[in-house]
């Protein structure tokens, strides 16, 4: 008589994106409450982005409270946002500038990852009305002798790990932001050259932009 297949431990299990991503909105809710300083938020994300199994994960909130005994724990309520912001076909993975200049703006799906490269040159990406193919996008800066701005929306959760190198990379604008808003990793290397991350509003519709302009041509 054959014996039944064994059942595998579940801490060898190996994680998905979700179960990490509902890991750090825990963390990221812990943080928002006081509970962890921003350098204990910093370094938990870290293990929870390095994670590989559930084994790995189950300890990194085992001290906050509301965490079920799981070793994915997901809050009671995550708000969700707009059911069109996330999933979708990329619309492109990289953009590169060699003496020039790229856009990426309005409405247009990120990747999970995408490389954005300027030599001498610049580049802009804003993220504010874009969508999102998944909850976590990490976008590659670097710049030789150029600028690369990079616009996040207000709700956004902003890691910024880049470095500078004769130049500037910018991580003012790292930090938690609201549940259900995507997560965004910027890195990279700066030479002689500079990497601007911004959080700004969303961008008003073009009408609204067009009624504000003509309300201020008749002021002035």
């Amino acid at each position: 008589m054959d014996s039944p297949p064994a059942v595998p431990d579940k801490g060898n299990l190996r994680a998905s994106d979700a179960d990490r991503e509902r890991v750090a909105e825990v963390i990221r809710q812990a943080a928002g409450d006081g509970r962890l300083t921003m350098e204990e938020l910093d370094e938990r994300l870290d293990a929870v982005y390095a994670a590989k199994t559930y084994a790995e994960l189950e300890p990194i909130t085992r001290d906050l409270p509301q965490t079920p005994g799981g070793a994915a724990p997901a809050p009671a309520h995550v708000p969700s946002g707009d059911p069109q912001r996330f999933g979708g076909e990329p619309t492109s993975h990289g953009a590169f500038a060699i003496m020039g200049g790229f856009s990426r703006r309005g409405d247009w799906v990120v990747p999970e990852e995408f490389t954005a490269f300027a030599f001498m040159g610049g580049g802009e990406i804003d993220l504010r009305d874009a969508r999102y193919a998944t909850r976590t996008a990490t976008i590659h800066a670097i710049t030789f002798m150029g600028g690369i701005e990079i616009t996040v929306p207000e709700d956004a959760n902003v890691r910024v790990t880049g470095i500078g190198i004769m130049g500037a990379f910018d991580h003012q604008s790292g930090g938690t932001g609201e549940p259900g808003g995507p997560t965004i990793i910027v890195n990279g290397v700066a030479f002689m050259g500079g990497v601007e991350v911004k959080r700004r509003p969303p961008r008003k519709p073009e009408g609204e932009r067009l009624d504000s302009r003509r309300r201020g041509e008749l002021e002035s």
